[in-house]
This record gives structure tokens, C-alpha cells and sequence, in this order.
């Protein structure tokens, strides 16, 4: 990528992460250390070449590093652009509607959209365990003590759980659309969900609905 040549903060930035799929390797790895086959199967639509290429100008650049038993990781420079990531995450919510046929899914990644929408600590927030089946492996969602977290792996007790497409079970729980147009976009609802509308998730324009 040819620098912009600026003295400014944010082309020096995009001189260092403006590269088309450098910001989604930093997705990636934002939850720890993958190896070269876990990225790239987690980056559908990247040429194996280009993913090489990438991941050693990411190293030059001091985003990634490169551990001893080969997986790569984010340095300290590169973590830092967790809240980068999801600031954009939260910008972008808006331009997330249904679901286009020939679009990718990972299950992990949900674990993203779930950390933008609702950040930090609210200690009004309800404690609610929540198991969402919207891809190649179950998720849990837990609220507890004021603070929501995703993680991989089914979960031992769910109060409730979400299956289908993942634009219905992100929008149902970002209370952007209705159980009635989630159902109708294929989610399976069980268990009590009224838990779920007072997570207030801090995504814009989110439309709250009842459940």
C-alpha cells in the first residue's frame, strides 16, 4: 500500500492497517494466538498467497508477531486496536440487515458484535446465559455481574436459547427487530427471554421492541 504521505494521525494510521483484510487478521486474533490453517479458514474469500503476504507486512508493521510453536498473535500495538474494531462494529450495526445468500458466516464472530453492543459494566443489566446455535459451532452468551461476555462451547444451563440465521439471532438480541420478524427469518426461540430487553444494548438506532 503506498503511504498517503500526510502528517496526520489518522493517514499514518490507515498507512499501517488501510490494507484490504489487515483490520479482519486483527478480528481473528483478537481472542489469542491462531495458526496460519485457523486464519485462513476463518477469513473465507482470502487467496492463501494474499494471507501469507499479509500476515508478514503485519509483522514488519508490528501488529502481529510470529510465536515459537507458529501461531500468530497481536503485539501490543495490535491489541490496541480492539477498540477500534469494535467502534466500527457499533458504526456499522445500522448497514446490518438480512443476511445475503452468497455472505459468510463464522460462529466466533459473534463474539464481536456482542462485545460492541453492549461494553463495559452495567450493574442493572439482568443475569442471563443465553446458548446461540447460528453457525458451525454453539456460542454462549452469559450477563453476569454487569458485564456481558461470548465465548465458544455450548452452555451447561442456558436460560435461554437462540437458534438460526445469525442476522435473525444478532438482530433479537440487539432489539433491533421484533420476535415476530426474527421468527419469520428463522429463529427458534425456548426458554424466557424477557430477561433479554433489559440488556439495552449501545448499538445505534436499535429499535427497541418487546419480546
Amino acid at each position: 500500500m503506498r503511504s498517503y504521505n500526510q502528517y496526520c494521525g489518522l493517514a499514518r494510521g490507515l498507512d499501517v492497517i488501510g490494507d484490504r483484510w489487515v483490520l479482519l487478521i486483527v478480528r481473528e486474533l483478537l481472542p489469542g494466538p491462531r495458526r496460519y490453517g485457523e486464519l485462513h479458514d476463518g477469513l473465507p474469500g482470502i487467496a492463501t498467497n494474499l494471507l501469507a503476504e499479509r500476515l508478514r507486512t503485519m509483522q514488519e508493521r508490528g501488529l502481529v508477531e510470529k510465536l515459537d510453536d507458529d501461531r500468530y498473535a497481536l503485539t501490543e500495538l495490535g491489541e490496541g486496536l480492539r477498540e477500534v474494531l469494535y467502534a466500527i462494529g457499533r458504526w456499522a450495526y445500522p448497514l446490518m440487515g438480512e443476511q445475503e445468500p452468497d455472505e459468510a458466516f463464522r460462529s466466533h464472530w459473534i463474539v464481536h458484535p456482542i462485545s460492541a453492543m453492549f461494553p463495559g459494566i452495567d450493574e442493572s443489566r439482568p443475569e442471563v446465559t443465553i446458548e446461540v446455535r447460528c453457525g458451525d459451532t454453539p456460542m454462549t452468551i452469559r450477563s453476569h455481574a454487569g458485564a456481558v461476555t461470548a465465548q465458544h462451547g455450548p452452555a451447561p444451563a442456558p436460560d435461554v436459547v437462540l437458534t438460526g440465521p445469525p442476522d435473525a439471532v444478532v438482530g433479537f438480541i440487539a432489539q433491533r427487530i421484533d420476535r415476530a420478524e426474527a421468527e419469520k427469518r428463522g429463529l427458534a426461540v425456548a426458554g424466557d427471554v424477557r430477561a433479554l430487553k433489559r440488556l439495552r444494548p449501545a448499538v445505534p438506532t436499535a429499535r427497541r421492541t418487546s419480546a
